[in-house]
């Protein structure tokens, strides 16, 4: 049941549902669903039950717990899953689940219970954001999953089916915020989320993400610099590509060379969080190198920005994040920095990577070409 504490700056809200873990990818060799016949042990799919597991323990037992108020979420109505995605979309994955079940590409495979979490997972996190829409919080963090940043209006990709984050902007929107601001750090690019509101100029989507580039038709976006929207949407979605070992003092510096000048810029009404915690020196699926005191650094900078600019709100989505253990410990000091702690309440039990300078060179070229891009659109509207 949902506890009842008084409302608070410093309270977060998190909103959880039970049938989510029925979410089952099955083994193979790492996310490829595939047994090859001549090993001994096949390891669980990355994007297992058991990460979440964790980051829901953490929560509930770890030194943040008595800042952190519990919700119970619901499965999102086919129509509200009309805002973002085509309706031909839902029904062929609804059809697909009914027939028990297919894989949509590479490493995503809607299997019995899965829809059913997706559907979850969209509807917990529009519950989120309606929350503090409502005005009955400042702070809400979905813990959700399948995750769903990869997955387009028309597509499936990247392990994720509907676009949580997507369908809760489209809903700040659609309840009267005229700018809503979305900042992606999970280790790969947001790019359902960029595709979603590619052309319109009420959403400021921000991806920093390892430089992968494009994995196969399911994801043709690059996320490369030059993805910077398209028609009234120009000058409106930035992409922050990394070296791979960027750290926290990369991190560090794009956020305040890029992410918060952006903002500053937009002056966004409504601010989503997607975070992932794959952007870690141990996550199997990421090489970014972040800590729990890069993640804890970008937590308060968020926070800063809304306290700016959306009046405290802020709605935290998750994502990606495949270490079983640490991914639980960097969602812990991520939060810590939304909640503008005054001191870390946990220690980081394993990080130690040297850290280098290669990435300020890459954020000035970013920052120089993005500042000629927004040149050239203020320009036009003059």
């Amino acid at each position: 049941m949902d506890s009842s504490k008084s409302e608070d700056a410093n309270i977060l809200h998190v909103f959880w549902h039970e049938g989510m873990l029925n979410h089952d990818l099955g083994t193979g060799v790492f996310d490829t669903l595939e047994d090859p016949g001549f090993l001994e042990v096949l390891e669980k799919h990355p994007e297992n039950a058991d990460r979440v597991r964790n980051m829901l323990s953490i929560l509930r037992k770890g030194p943040i717990a008595p800042y952190i108020q519990w919700h119970t979420g619901r499965a999102a109505y086919f129509s509200e899953l009309y805002s973002f995605h085509r309706p031909d979309y839902v029904d062929m994955l609804a059809k697909v689940s009914t027939a028990g079940g297919k894989t949509l590409c590479h490493g995503t495979r809607l299997n019995p219970g899965s829809w059913e979490a997706a559907l979850l997972a969209a509807g917990t996190t529009l519950e989120a954001m309606r929350y503090i829409l409502d005005g009955h919080g400042k702070l809400s963090y979905a813990l959700v999953r399948p995750p769903g940043h990869h997955a387009q209006p028309t597509q499936a990709d990247g392990y994720c089916f509907l676009n949580n984050a997507g369908l809760a902007v489209q809903l700040a929107v659609e309840s009267g915020c005229k700018r809503v601001a979305v900042v992606d750090i999970d280790v790969h690019y947001g790019n359902g989320t960029a595709e979603g509101f590619y052309e319109r100029d009420d959403v400021l989507t921000i991806s920093l993400h390892m430089n992968h580039g494009s994995w196969g038709p399911s994801h043709p976006q690059t996320g490369f610099h030059d993805e910077v929207g398209r028609g009234k949407g120009l000058g409106f979605n930035l992409n922050v590509p990394l070296p791979n070992g960027t750290g926290d003092k990369g991190y560090e510096h794009a956020m305040h060379e890029l992410v918060v000048p952006a903002i500053s810029k937009f002056m966004p009404e409504m601010i989503v969080l997607v975070i992932g915690q794959d952007s870690s020196a141990f996550d199997p699926n990421g090489r970014e190198c972040l800590t729990m005191e890069g993640y804890r650094k970008i937590g308060q900078i968020m926070r800063q920005q809304a306290d700016q600019f959306s009046g405290g709100r802020l709605v935290v989505v998750q994502e990606g994040g495949y270490h079983i253990t640490y991914a639980a410990y960097c969602l812990h000091a991520t939060l810590e920095g939304v909640l503008c702690l005054p001191h870390p309440l946990l220690s980081d039990p394993i990080a130690y990577y040297p850290e280098h300078d290669m990435y300020s060179e890459r954020v000035t070229f970013i920052k120089n070409y993005w500042q000629g891009i927004i040149s050239t659109t203020d320009k036009a509207t003059d």
